[in-house]
C-alpha cells in the first residue's frame, strides 16, 4: 500500500513539475516563455497543486477525477463536483492547510442529475471561448484555464495587463448563451514573484 502511494505521489509530481497547464480540446499547454511567473514560483505552485491532489486522492479516490486543482502564485482555484456541501467544505479546508496557500477560490458544485444537453452545451461554450482566445492576438491564450458549468464560464489565469484581462472577459461574454463570466485572473504586476 505504501509503495502504491509513493508511486502515485511521484507520478503526480513528475507529470506537471514544469508549470501548470490548461487542458481542453486543444490539449495541454502553458509555454514557459509566456508564463510571467519565475521558474521557482512555477515549481512551488506545481508542488502545492500535486500536494493537494495527492491528499484528495488519498482521502477519496473519486476526487482524483472529480476535482480540478489549479495553483497560481500560491492561490488555489478549485473546480468540479461533489455529492454534498460537507465534502465541499472539507476540500476547502484541505486547500487552506497546504503550506504556502495565499487564498482559496472554491467553485466546486454540488452534483445534480446528469443532463446531456447541458453538459454538451457547456463543452461547446468552452470550445468556442478557447478558439476565440487563440484567434485573438491581444490574448496569450495559453495562460488561461477555462471551465464551464451550466452556461457559466470560469476563467483562471494570468494577464499581462488590465487590457488583456478585459479582452478575455469580453470574449467570454460574447459567446452565445453564456449567462455569466466569473474571472479569477491575476495581473502580472500582482504576482509575488515575477520574471525579470
Amino acid at each position: 500500500m505504501k509503495k502504491t502511494l509513493l508511486l502515485i505521489t511521484i507520478f503526480f509530481f513528475l507529470v506537471e513539475c514544469t508549470g501548470t497547464a490548461s487542458r481542453g480540446i486543444f490539449g495541454t499547454g502553458v509555454s514557459i516563455a509566456f508564463d510571467p511567473r519565475t521558474v521557482g514560483t512555477q515549481i512551488d505552485d506545481s508542488i502545492m497543486q500535486k500536494n493537494l491532489q495527492t491528499r484528495l486522492a488519498l482521502k477519496e479516490k473519486k476526487y482524483l477525477l472529480d476535482i480540478g486543482v489549479k495553483v497560481l502564485d500560491g492561490r488555489f482555484f478549485l473546480t468540479g463536483k461533489v455529492d454534498n456541501p460537507e465534502e465541499k467544505l472539507k476540500i476547502t479546508k484541505m486547500a487552506w492547510e497546504t503550506n504556502g496557500t495565499r487564498s482559496v477560490k472554491n467553485d466546486v458544485k454540488i452534483k445534480e442529475s446528469f443532463n446531456f444537453k447541458i453538459s454538451a452545451k457547456d463543452l461547446l461554450i468552452t470550445s468556442q471561448l478557447r478558439t476565440a482566445m487563440i484567434l485573438n492576438k491581444k490574448i496569450k491564450s495559453s495562460n488561461y484555464a477555462i471551465d464551464t458549468y451550466k452556461k457559466k464560464i470560469y476563467i483562471y489565469g494570468i494577464a499581462v495587463d488590465e487590457d488583456e484581462k478585459k479582452e478575455v472577459i469580453k470574449e467570454g461574454k460574447e459567446i452565445l448563451d453564456v449567462e455569466n463570466v466569473i474571472a479569477s485572473i491575476l495581473l502580472m504586476e500582482d504576482l509575488s514573484r515575477q520574471k525579470n
